[in-house]
């Protein structure tokens, strides 16, 4: 099972971050798990969601260029985790979050997975 970082930035997304994350989008699948991470003034990993359909063309975009996917609620996290606290940790130093904070659809690895979901009060 693969684990991925989603992530919310409702004022600005670039089309490199687009184009990258539509790459992720594509390898996501049904039942995979997901941190959900709220950026802007926040920037924490604030809970846990699961994807319920695979990728497909987003229907609001005209040209049939972007992928969606989506996800439904699982759980949040007790104490969310701050970007700060995930770049203090030096097991998490090669996490993509940690490299690259503005990437929105990032792989997460089975350890940082393990590891994040610890430092949010959070048995997975």
């Amino acid at each position: 099972m693969a684990y991925w970082l989603l992530k919310t930035e409702p004022d600005v997304f670039s089309w490199d971050d687009q184009f990258t994350a539509r790459r992720y989008l594509k390898e996501m699948k049904k039942g995979e798990r997901a941190l959900f991470y709220h950026t802007g003034e926040e920037k924490q990993v604030v809970g846990i969601v699961e994807v319920i359909r695979q990728s497909y063309h987003d229907p609001t975009d005209e040209k049939g260029v972007f992928l969606a996917v989506d996800v439904k609620a699982v759980k949040p996290f007790p104490k969310p985790v701050t970007l700060a606290a995930v770049k203090a940790e030096p097991r998490l130093k090669e996490m993509a979050l940690a490299k690259y904070p503005r990437l929105s659809v990032q792989p997460v690895t089975a350890q940082e997975w393990k590891i994040v979901c610890g430092l949010g009060g959070v048995k997975d």
